[in-house]
Order: structure tokens, then sequence, then C-alpha cells
């Protein structure tokens, strides 16, 4: 009988770290999206990211988490489950939706962020979206310097006062 522990095969990474990146599109476009729309995404083959998405539907499958990933009729998404919904209307201000709050957290977490590029990223909601967050004061809008014609988004004194978030590197 020997002390060594018993061999343990390492998990391999899916190509480039495929899984996590389909998972960061699913929550950074807070929509349901289908697989081609995932891989034009990615810029990778639909059979890689079908690959990556069957990946993380089993790891949340398997996961204790509060989020889920589902297929709907529009498409595949990454939700709170039903269970947490209490949670949301008691944490998230009524005058920020879902949505809205996703778009900020984009903006937040990008820092200057052409609106284009987060049109983009978030879909054509965003503008919306953005719209709000320049009204409550939480997202200001600024003319890009070489005079292109998207604005500049950037967070304001009023969103690290109210999330009482001093430095979002922290957060990463």
């Amino acid at each position: 009988m020997t002390n060594e522990a018993p061999f343990e095969q390492p998990e391999l990474p899916i190509a480039n770290n495929l899984k996590q990146k389909v998972e960061a599109v699913l929550y950074l476009k807070g929509q349901p999206m289908y697989l081609a729309a995932i891989a034009a995404a990615l810029g990778c083959e639909v059979e890689d990211a079908e690959m990556g998405l069957i990946d993380l539907i089993t790891e949340y499958a398997h996961r204790d988490s509060a989020l889920e990933l589902v297929e709907t009729d529009a498409g595949f998404a990454l939700r709170l489950r039903p269970e947490f919904e209490d949670l949301v209307h008691k944490l998230i201000p009524v005058d920020i939706g879902r949505g809205a709050l996703r778009t900020l957290a984009a903006i937040a977490l990008k820092k200057n962020i052409v609106q284009s590029e987060l049109i983009e990223l978030r879909g054509a909601g965003a503008y919306q979206h953005v719209q709000e967050l320049v009204e409550q004061g939480f997202v200001r809008k600024k003319r890009q310097a070489d005079g292109g014609r998207s604005s500049v988004l950037q967070v304001t004194t009023k969103f690290h006062q109210y999330f009482e978030i001093d430095d979002l590197t922290k957060l990463i």
C-alpha cells in the first residue's frame, strides 16, 4: 500500500475557454439567443458554439447556483432561477429594470464604451436603457473626441455612490 494519491486526470479546457465565452455572451446579451447568433458573437463555427453550450448546460444542471441555462422559443438564455425572483424585487430598485441594470453593468465594466459597441453587445433595446440611465443620472454621454457619430458612455459619480463601489477593478 502506498501513500500516493490516486491518479486524477485533469479536466481538459474547452478550446480557448469556449464554455466560459458562451456564458459571457449569454450574460452580457441578457436576452435569449439562437445558437447561430452565439457562434457569430464568438466568431466560431456553430458546431464549436454548440459544444460549449452543451458543456455549459451540463455544468449548470449539476451546479448549485442561483442561475440556470434554459432553452426558450427565442433561443438559449441565462437567467435567475424562479425561486430567487423575490430577491430581484427586494434588491433592485423598481426604477431600474433588469435589462437596464445589465446594460449599466456592461457600461461600468467596459468603462468608456462607445454606444455603437454597447448596442452590438446588448442589442437594440440598449438604446432605451441608455436613455433611462442618462435620465436617472447613472450614465453620462460624451461626444467622441475624433468626431465619430456614436457617443462614449461612462458611469457617473451617482453610480459609484448609489452602488457603493469606489473601484470597479476590485470586482473583477
